[in-house]
């Protein structure tokens, strides 16, 4: 595998009105209790206005730690961006069908704060008439994207489950995490990452991917949508048709993926494929475009030939499709926000996420079927399937969490010993020559932690270096963090170097580093000092590629808490390295040569 190319070879009454709905997963082989199940959301359906059932596709942000009664900054927030103070009002207001949390809008203070929130949210919207309770979702992929920090059990991110290797653990994830976010009311996450990560330069996915291999990739999303499913939370493979070659990130920008049609089936296609076959609830499309796939000059969302033609079609998928945010650059560079949503909807998507301008989308996709762009037929299979999943998550049988519950399941000790074992099987060690590792409290008892401290993801601990130092001093060492940045000056280089004269050895932590990154002079002006160095890439293993002459180097794909603790018990050889390169990295000087191959990963003798 030389390079990238060779890659590509309603209460009560609503209760009633329900037949008890499928477990989730159920095909039910008693079709007569589907068809049942079906007439009465048919019948649902049926009895909503049109501004109801266009406010069913919409899943919107809205500022606030509670529904009813947010911070006034979050108040004036959503005035400004919504028109509304509140999520009650704007659920009265829109009758949206879904919210999503996210952290910058205040709506993830703490778990018992999140249910608390979650059952405002339900109870604001069964008090309307006909109303129907909400899917609240949210970004909890883990690793380096979490909507949701501690207390929360925080798992390693998939590109470290990758180098784990396990399908067992990847089912463990899901049904562990899902566990805790039914807990807090959130029936649906915007997780797995389906996408193949096959360039190293992906601004984007990266490690958010589990990793370059299709085969892999598809055992491992399909594991984990296995696990939320059985925890009765909605999984959400993305981005179809697939974001993991690419230089560019859709939030940004409009990336372009030049895979042919061969190419896509071989590499693309394969993870989504097995995550339809898992009983998937969701899949998100990404705002990518693919000319070979629909040469329209169209992004995917916005793809009929792509959405109709290859998810439901050609890979026979009727599940729920959801739009990636349509905030982002990649979906806004061809039509305005006023045309994105009734697009979408056209080309066969049915939950129309965060639109930047709610008002705008709303009106829009109502006129569009008042002036008969859209029918309203069209219309009802996005709300049908949307009230499908509800059905089968229970939310129409019981859209309420106990606030009771939350602390008996979020963040448990037996949840988090379980995620720390998981990410003991991740560490991978790229490179030990001499050996350097493991290091030894007696002969390098005073340890010197520098390095990048990239900002700490959702509720960790951070910075990195601090967690590491933290870590070791309590396996043993006397630790000092001195953090350096990821670009760091002249004079903190300095600094740092001074300091490794009164350390046994130095821990550096690096973090996505290029060929003119101030790191590389970093780690070596502290290779001149003789300490022995030991390098760990806290995000992207590609690292090693750049420092050449460093002599240990480990890769623990994120900088959350429980990747990096499981990175200094493999420094201290209190735990053997298990992981295995799920990527491949390639040379610096020449990226058609491959350094380390899907797989490499060393182990100390006897472990």
């Amino acid at each position: 595998m030389p390079s990238r190319r060779t890659v590509l070879a309603a209460g009560a009454g609503l209760t009633t009105a329900l037949a008890p709905a499928l477990p989730l997963g159920g095909t039910a082989h008693a079709g007569t209790a589907h068809a049942g199940a079906d007439r009465r959301l048919r019948a649902l359906v049926s009895r909503m206005s049109l501004e109801e059932k266009v406010g069913q596709v919409f899943v919107t942000r809205v500022y606030g730690h509670s529904a009813t009664d947010p911070d006034p900054a979050d108040a004036d927030a959503n005035l400004a961006e919504l028109g509304v103070r509140t999520a009650a009002e704007l659920i009265a207001r829109y009758r949206v069908g879904g919210v999503i949390y996210f952290t910058w809008a205040h709506n993830t203070r703490d778990p018992l704060q999140i249910a608390d929130l979650s059952n405002g949210v339900q109870r604001a919207s069964l008090a309307l008439p006909r109303g129907l309770p909400v899917l609240v979702s949210t970004d909890q992929e883990h690793g380096i994207v979490a909507r949701v920090g501690r207390p929360a059990t925080l798992f390693p991110g998939a590109m470290a489950i990758g180098a784990g290797g396990s399908r067992s653990d990847a089912r463990t994830l899901g049904r562990v995490a899902g566990a805790e976010l039914r807990a807090m009311g959130v029936r649906q996450d915007y997780s797995p990452v389906a996408d193949v990560n096959v360039d190293p330069a992906n601004p984007v996915i990266g490690v958010r991917s589990f990793g370059a291999d299709p085969e892999a990739v598809a055992e491992l999303a399909a594991a984990e949508i296995r696990g939320y499913r059985a925890a009765g939370v909605a999984a959400t493979a993305k981005h179809f048709p697939g974001h993991g070659d690419t230089a560019v990130d859709s939030h940004y920008g409009f990336p372009v993926i030049t895979h042919t049609r061969q190419e896509w089936e071989a590499l693309d296609a394969v993870p989504f494929r097995a995550a339809i076959a898992a009983g998937v609830d969701a899949i998100m499309t990404a705002h990518i475009l693919v000319p070979a796939l629909d040469d329209s000059g169209d992004p995917a969302t916005l793809s009929r030939p792509v959405v109709t033609g290859l998810l439901r079609e050609h890979l026979g998928y009727d599940g729920v499709v959801v739009t990636d945010a349509l905030d982002m650059a990649g979906v806004r560079t061809k039509y305005g926000d006023d045309r994105v949503p009734v697009l979408a909807l056209r080309a066969g998507v049915d939950q129309l996420l965060n639109p930047p301008k709610l008002d705008v989308a709303w009106n829009a996709v109502l006129r569009a079927v008042r002036d008969g762009e859209l029918t309203e037929a069209r219309l009802e299979e996005s709300v049908l399937r949307i009230l499908r999943l509800k059905d089968r998550l229970g939310l129409l049988a019981d859209p309420y969490v106990s606030l009771d519950q939350v602390g008996r399941t979020v963040g448990t000790k037996a949840h988090l010993a379980v995620a720390g074992r998981i990410a003991g099987r991740t560490t991978t060690l790229l490179v030990n020559e001499g050996p350097v590792l493991p290091l030894s409290p007696r002969a390098h008892r005073r340890l010197l932690v520098v390095g990048a401290d990239p900002a700490s993801p959702s509720g960790t601990t951070g910075p990195p270096t601090g967690v590491l130092a933290a870590a070791l001093t309590g396996l043993g060492f006397t630790a000092t963090a001195l953090p350096t940045g990821t670009a760091p000056s002249a004079e903190t280089i300095a600094r740092a170097v001074t300091a490794a004269g009164d350390a046994d050895a130095v821990v550096v932590a690096t973090y996505n580093v290029t060929a003119t990154s101030p790191q590389r002079t970093l780690v070596g002006q502290l290779l001149a000092t003789g300490r022995p160095v030991v390098a760990v890439a806290v995000r992207n293993p590609y690292d090693v590629a750049q420092l050449p002459s460093v002599k240990a180097y480990v890769a623990s794909y994120s900088w959350t808490d429980v990747e990096l603790r499981a990175a200094a018990r493999v420094i201290a050889g209190a735990a053997g390295p298990r992981g295995r390169l799920p990527v491949p990295v390639q040379r610096a000087d020449d990226p058609t040569r491959v350094l380390y191959p899907i797989g490499h990963g060393l182990t100390y003798r006897g472990r």
